[in-house]
């Protein structure tokens, strides 16, 4: 049987088929391919590729054992049927058509008188897909000027603002649910676990010296009753954590060292702690918070 593709083609083709369907069937869970995540996969892809390989060494074998039984004649028309190159007829036909050019045993019908030190000019013809392109840039020009400059449809003035107008929708949305661009406009309340551990994380690391590990205040305000310098809720926290306190004597801002992410994760945090009861609370410090109803 005569093989249509070398060995080396079937089998990484195989193999990665093979590859794609256990890693669509397998779902790791995570962010990880399913072989890393879990090695038993691993085993089961290097035994495939280690049983193809065998495959083909066995078939091969086979193959050669047969072979020496076979007669001399046998042998040479085996040869040659398995020696004989697939072609695409049908390719190879309309690639001869495009081209246009004359096979050498008639190009006594179009040489030309010119001789040039020996070298002789042939009268070819365009070639057909050099002629086909060349009308399709006709009608191409035709159906833009009528386009453009008869019947007058966007100019690239208006290309360009209908882009950027949709740009800037896509920011937007993508902001929305991108937690790594917020700011204090668009901040909004973080409630997975991961975000508040990794909130509370930071609070223990920057800011327990100055609200208490409970958050009943220190040498800052107290967190967690409803009494706010800079106002509460999410944005005026996210705000007064990225901008600094008051003047002369409230906390740093913290903009440049904590990421907007961060400053979210931390504010949310802060709002957890809101009518806890500290051990040991600071007096009430500004006015009394409320959030406003949209």
């Amino acid at each position: 049987m005569k093989n249509m593709s070398p060995w080396w083609i079937r089998i990484p083709l195989i193999f990665f088929v093979i590859f794609g369907l256990t890693e669509y069937f397998i779902d790791s869970g995570s962010s990880e391919p399913a072989f890393i995540e879990y090695p038993i996969v691993l085993g089961f892809l290097i035994l495939v590729l280690l049983i193809l390989i065998g495959s083909e060494v066995i078939v091969k074998s086979i193959e050669n054992v047969m072979f020496q039984t076979l007669s001399d004649e046998a042998k040479q028309k085996y040869l040659e049927k398995n020696t004989k190159k697939w072609e695409w007829k049908w390719g190879k036909k309309t690639y001869a058509r495009l081209l246009g050019s004359k096979p050498m045993e008639s190009e006594e019908e179009i040489i030309l008188d010119h001789d040039y030190d020996g070298i002789k000019e042939l009268d070819n013809n365009l070639p057909p897909w050099w002629v086909y392109l060349f009308y399709a840039s006709i009608v191409f020009g035709v159906v833009y000027l009528a386009r453009f400059h008869v019947f007058n449809d966007y100019n690239q003035i208006t290309e360009y603002e209908q882009e950027v107008a949709e740009a800037k929708i896509a920011i937007e949305e993508y902001k929305k649910t991108a937690k790594g661009l917020v700011d204090a406009n668009t901040v909004e309340v973080l409630t997975e676990a991961s975000d508040l551990k990794a909130g509370e994380k930071i609070y223990t690391t920057s800011c327990v010296a100055c609200h208490m590990a409970d958050g009943g205040g220190g040498i800052g305000p107290n967190l967690t009753d409803e009494y706010w310098i800079l106002g509460g809720g999410i944005k005026n926290i996210f705000n007064t954590i990225s901008e600094g306190g008051r003047d002369g004597k409230g906390m740093v801002a913290w903009k440049q060292i904590l990421k907007p992410l961060e400053r979210a994760q931390v504010a949310s945090y802060i709002l957890t702690m809101q009518g806890t009861t500290p051990a040991s609370p600071k007096d009430a410090e500004g006015e009394i918070w409320r959030e406003e109803v949209q």
